[in-house]
């Protein structure tokens, strides 16, 4: 009986006390320790269990852990609140002014938080979509709540206010499947066989390592040119990120089997008229 009325003491021990308001015991600490060992734990269950799922992709499962991890946390921190003795209804009610006024201050960082909220929920852009935002192509990596990290083709790492991607228009190149059409234009001399330049331009781009079979490549004769004939060949990729890669070496493919056909590509060629002199009188 001894030794349990002194365990109650041990556990019932203050080791900070600040008058009535705030009084931390041993046993206090105890319970932090386990909330803080169950939440660890919840989160990790939970993360495999997304990830072990075949129904998402990727980035749905990476937005949707983020998301739940996002309020397990909150609720957990608003747990510890009350274990360490505080009255959760009257901090909001005493911060709610002071929120107000935060709020006014900071409205583009809220909004970044709302907005980073509105794209876990969406999925209108998850990791690993290659997205075109006013011109900078990047592969996007990670989506907090107040930034978005990408790639780009730089092999640069930039962070996005998620702001930025909300509410600005933007391309994203893999939303709904991983393969997109791309193109490559060249000219051709006047006298080239068509045909043959079309044949070579499709034979180039379905032997081009990266090139879709389905759909398959095709090539259109798009327009007149002032000095050339313009040919366009279009193709589907899956690696949206690095195509440029493909599309330099499918160039560079042309240009060498143009040559061995004879088939010129011009340059433009102007003409220049200078006026004559006037006789002087």
């Amino acid at each position: 009986m001894k030794n349990t009325d002194d365990f109650n003491e041990i556990l019932n021990y203050s080791i900070i006390k600040l008058s009535n308001a705030l009084d931390i015991k041993v046993i206090t600490i105890i319970q932090l320790l386990v909330l803080v060992i169950i939440t660890t734990l919840l989160l990790y269950l939970i993360k495999k269990a997304i990830y072990k799922s075949r129904h998402l992709d990727t980035g749905k499962k990476y937005s949707l852990n983020n998301l739940i991890r996002y309020v397990i946390t909150i609720i957990a921190f608003g747990w510890m609140l009350q274990t360490l003795g505080f009255d959760l209804k009257i901090i909001l009610a005493g911060s709610a002014a002071l929120l107000v006024g935060v709020g006014l201050g900071l409205q583009n960082l809220f909004s970044d938080f709302v907005s980073g909220i509105i794209l876990l929920i969406d999925s209108s852009i998850k990791v690993n979509d290659v997205i075109d935002v006013n011109g900078l192509i990047c592969e996007v990596r990670e989506i907090n709540l107040r930034t978005t990290l990408v790639l780009t083709r730089d092999d640069k790492f930039i962070l996005l206010p998620n702001t930025l991607l909300t509410k600005n228009e933007l391309i994203n190149w893999t939303h709904s499947i991983s393969s997109s059409r791309f193109e490559v234009s060249v000219g051709v001399e006047y006298s080239s066989d068509i045909d043959l330049v079309m044949n070579v331009m499709k034979e180039i781009c379905e032997q081009q390592e990266g090139v879709l079979k389905v759909p398959e490549p095709f090539v259109r004769f798009n327009d007149f040119g002032d000095s050339s004939l313009l040919f366009t060949v279009y193709f589907w990729c899956e690696n949206v990120f690095r195509v440029e890669n493909i599309k330099s070496q499918i160039r560079h493919d042309l240009f060498n089997k143009f040559r061995q056909q004879g088939i010129g590509i011009p340059f433009p060629q102007r003409v220049l008229h200078f006026p004559k002199d006037e006789e002087k009188v």
